[in-house]
């Protein structure tokens, strides 16, 4: 993967998931952007368009990660970018709505960085 296909977008509304996961991310090589929330996330995506992957808290205040997914599925010029659902909720079916809702891949908190790491090798 060259520099330029690393570059992910972060969005999640609690700073030390971000902080944590930005300090691994970029250890291994990649260009993180990060977001404190869902809107702000997207006006990043609609801004720059070398971002080539999502990690989307899915558990946030004012618009979650599933009206994050809906809306950004529904805009044209950023509807392909993949998306990897991250959330606490790791119960029977959470994985399943999260895919349903439009996310490419799911990963539950605590976040296991092997798993991690091979979900984003495959986008």
């Amino acid at each position: 993967m060259e520099q330029t296909e690393k570059k992910i977008l972060l969005i999640d509304d609690d700073s030390r998931n971000i902080f944590a996961l930005t300090a691994i991310l970029k250890s291994r090589g990649f260009i993180v952007f990060s977001a404190a929330s869902a809107q702000e996330g997207i006006e990043m995506l609609l801004q720059n368009k070398s971002i080539k992957a999502v990690l989307m808290d899915m558990m946030m205040p004012e618009m979650d990660g599933y009206e994050a997914i809906e809306y950004i599925r529904n805009k044209e010029e950023i509807a392909h970018i993949p998306i990897i659902a991250v959330t606490a909720q790791a119960m029977v079916g959470d994985k399943e709505k999260c895919l349903q809702a439009g996310a490419n891949d799911y990963i539950s908190k605590p976040i296991d960085v092997d798993a991690l790491l091979q979900v984003l090798a495959n986008y």
